[in-house]
């Protein structure tokens, strides 16, 4: 004779505290679970909605400068380490992790145009007023004496933007003209590229072709040059000038320009006749972009006085952040763990930003990790979803932004109805009859 029974631990199903979680067993067969959706639908809704009360993006504001904050950079060796200049010459030095400035020089007798902090992260550059000076990237104790530059390169042209190599002992500059490659151990250039441009306004380093450079120039192109050849290798020439460039630390062959015409645009550098993304949503100039250290993300400040975050593969930004006193926005960086946004605009203040605006900021035990990604996949699984997508979407601007974006709604409506229009009414074989993409469009010409 056979008997079943059942054995159970007692240690196995007691609590030895309030605070332990009761184990619950469930039988997971579809079958017997009709509503399942219904209520993950509920709580991926109720997740979304959530996340739009608890949004606090601003994390603080660091004030000390006396006038606008026009460039900054970050340390690759270093987290809490962020340098900003002023226009007024001042470079500072913070301490991300008290918020605190920890170094301060008056480093040029006109604007900051650019800062760059060397591989080692040991010593960082400044341009600006015809002059780069390197520093010791170090704080500076209780002494009354005014910290000296290391070194000092003098040219004869203004310099508008500097960027050091990312492995060896060189920096490139863009003067008026021309991008000049330059040595710490020479007084004077070591290369000079030119290609028919008045004013080069941004210059950078290929992360992964060491070798590579490319720059913006008020001719409205966007150039690349090679160092090893010591030549120009192609050009593409926009509508409008192009104000910064940035390439994806993840993905090197593709860079993204921020433009005059409120747009950015990531291009192929193998393929520069047309954009590979057209990113939209800033009302005004965009004076700066980032990538985040994944790749993933960049952020954008503009002249609308708005900060976005945009998806590098969509071309409509994910958030938009703004204040009440926040003027335009001349420079912006991603933090190095990727989890903050620093931004220095026309008020004088550098403003620390959440990455995610509702994520909370401290330690979580285990339990709450598992809730956050389940709540993380709810919302991603019922993201098309009419209701969840508008929630998800929605943002509060300021009046004046809004009326912008109707604005520009009203006159690209117009714009695609004259386009219909014209090719409903022209010849099947002449010009204006083909459909040329946008993102062809916003290309003049391509030179190699």
């Amino acid at each position: 004779m056979k008997i079943k029974t059942l054995s159970r631990s007692e240690e196995a199903f007691t609590r030895e505290c309030k605070g332990d979680v009761v184990k619950v067993f469930r039988n997971l067969e579809p079958a017997l679970h009709p509503f399942d959706k219904a209520r993950e639908y509920t709580r991926a809704l109720t997740a979304t909605k959530l996340d739009k009360m608890f949004a606090k993006p601003l994390v603080g504001a660091l004030d000390g400068h006396t006038d606008g904050v026009y460039c900054s950079a970050l340390s690759k060796r270093n987290l809490v380490q962020f340098l900003t200049g002023a226009c007024d010459g001042e470079v500072r030095v913070w301490d991300m992790n008290v918020r605190k400035c920890v170094w301060r020089a008056y480093a040029h007798s006109g604007f900051v145009r650019g800062l760059s902090v060397a591989p080692d992260g040991g010593t960082f550059f400044s341009c600006g007023d015809k002059t780069v000076k390197q520093w010791k990237l170090c704080v500076v104790g209780d002494t009354s004496e005014e910290p000296s530059a290391m070194n000092t390169w003098l040219h004869t042209e203004s310099l508008t933007s500097i960027d050091h190599h990312w492995r060896d002992t060189r920096f490139a500059t863009a003067a008026d003209s021309r991008v000049l490659v330059w040595d710490h151990a020479r007084s004077s250039p070591i290369q000079s590229f030119s290609w028919g441009c008045d004013a080069i306004s941004c210059v950078r380093y290929n992360p992964a072709e060491h070798s590579l450079l490319a720059s913006t120039g008020s001719d409205r192109a966007v150039t690349l040059f090679d160092t090893r050849e010591g030549a120009a290798m192609r050009k593409a020439v926009l509508v409008m000038r192009s104000n910064a460039l940035a390439w994806n630390p993840q993905e090197p062959l593709n860079f993204t320009v921020a433009s005059e015409d409120h747009n950015l645009y990531t291009f192929d550098m193998r393929k520069l006749v047309q954009a590979k993304l057209i990113h939209k949503d800033h009302v005004g100039a965009v004076m700066d972009l980032a990538f985040s250290p994944t790749g993933q993300e960049f952020v954008t400040g503009s002249y609308d006085r708005t900060v976005r975050i945009f998806n590098h593969r969509e071309g409509r930004s994910r958030e938009v952040y703004h204040t009440k006193r926040m003027q335009r926005i001349f420079c912006v960086n991603f933090s190095g763990d990727g989890r903050f946004v620093l931004t220095g605009s026309d008020d004088t203040n550098l403003r620390i930003w959440k990455a995610q605006a509702s994520k909370a900021l401290g330690a979580k035990v285990s339990r709450a990790e598992k809730k956050l990604e389940y709540t993380e996949a709810l919302k991603k699984r019922y993201q098309h979803m009419p209701e969840v997508r508008r929630i998800a979407k929605h943002r509060h601007v300021p009046k004046a932004i809004k009326k912008a974006q109707e604005l520009v709604r009203v006159q690209q409506d117009s714009q695609r109805r004259k386009s219909q229009n014209r090719r409903k009414h022209a010849k099947p074989d002449s010009d204006e009859f083909k459909f040329v993409p946008e993102r062809k469009q916003r290309v003049v010409a391509e030179m190699a």
